[in-house]
């Protein structure tokens, strides 16, 4: 099998190093010239500087090399940027195989999931050959090859069990699942809550605070949820609850990071260009926001993280709010 993987940031270039190491005939592409001189001289990722490189990691910045006789397409882009990548490869003369995603967010404005923006652009014919591959694995943890466990979902439950097979090793578990709206939508989601939790433990409120965040807000995912049809099952799984913990405990999480800064008195802008990487928690609570008003569906953790980021909210105003909220019957 070759393998297309398309983006080469820090997750992006963790998966593609473990499906090297496994073996498989793999392409990786990047946008970003200066990076892609960088790997093919063998050079630590500048993100993951600690651990080695591949060396039988092909790295190119043409997207047709990168293409051309594929089996499979695995892309780690942006939430923001899967629909540009995907509208350039629909425009490529080549027979599309089935495609993996592992994007985390929600489209803007039209509040998709990356499932549905997939489907959006490739069209519902395309439906059985897409795929996701989601949960709790920061890339740090997943290169010093320490247990991880994710799940793969699909429309197509034989793609299900390819990507299962694919990806596996001793150290990275993957569990199928046909809830591609589940997985997809928790993934999204708990980057929200993690920004809150940081900003929570910058300002000094404690291991209560936290799980009190935490808890409801897996309530608001649960709640918004609803509107994409997922089980609420697959939100208590591994790629709800699971990613949820990870992100919102660690310090190795970008969305974690942002919201430290946040905490510590960083515009965020000044906090996106010290993170340095994309934040994909600020992206996706404004399409979480979005859905929510429309469904009329209350989200307050979700809407003080938006108006502390993009309505200059001060930090200690939004908490004040939150804990005078009204309380009301607790229900899961």
């Amino acid at each position: 099998m070759k393998i297309a993987y398309l983006g080469a940031g820090a997750w992006g270039f963790c998966l593609a190093n473990l499906l090297a190491d496994k073996g498989v005939d793999l392409s990786l592409w990047t946008g970003n010239h200066g990076l892609a001189d960088l790997l093919k001289k063998k050079r630590p990722h500048p993100k993951l500087r600690s651990y080695p490189f591949n060396g039988s990691l092909t790295v190119t910045t043409e997207l047709e090399e990168a293409l051309r006789g594929a089996d499979l397409i695995v892309e780690s882009v942006t939430s923001k940027g899967l629909r540009p990548m995907l509208e350039k490869i629909k425009q490529k003369e080549v027979s599309l195989p089935p495609i993996v995603l592992t994007s985390k967010g929600i489209e803007q404005d039209t509040c998709l999931l990356m499932s549905e923006v997939a489907l959006d652009v490739l069209g519902k014919e395309f439906r059985e050959r897409i795929g996701t591959l989601s949960g709790p694995s920061l890339a740090d943890e997943v290169m010093q090859k320490l247990p991880t466990s994710v799940v793969a979902a699909s429309y197509s439950h034989e793609l299900s069990l390819q990507i299962v097979d694919l990806f596996s090793t001793p150290f990275f578990r993957v569990y199928p699942n046909d809830d591609v709206a589940g997985v997809c939508f928790g993934g999204a989601m708990k980057n929200i809550i993690a920004i809150a939790c940081a900003i929570a433990d910058g300002l000094g409120l404690g291991e209560n605070t936290k799980a009190a965040l935490m808890t409801r807000g897996l309530h608001e995912i649960r709640k918004l949820s609803t509107v994409k049809g997922c089980r609420a099952d697959t939100l208590s799984g591994l790629s709800g609850m699971g990613d949820l913990c990870v992100t919102c405990r660690s310090t190795l999480s970008r969305n974690y990071i942002f919201g430290q800064l946040l905490a510590n008195g960083f515009t965020p802008e000044k906090a996106y260009k010290k993170v340095g990487m994309v934040v994909e928690g600020a992206y996706t609570c404004v399409s979480a926001f979005q859905m929510g008003l429309k469904a009329d569906i209350p989200l307050p953790i979700t809407q003080a993280v938006y108006s502390i980021i993009y309505e200059n909210l001060d930090i200690k105003v939004a908490v004040e709010k939150l804990l005078k909220r009204a309380v009301k019957q607790e229900h899961l």
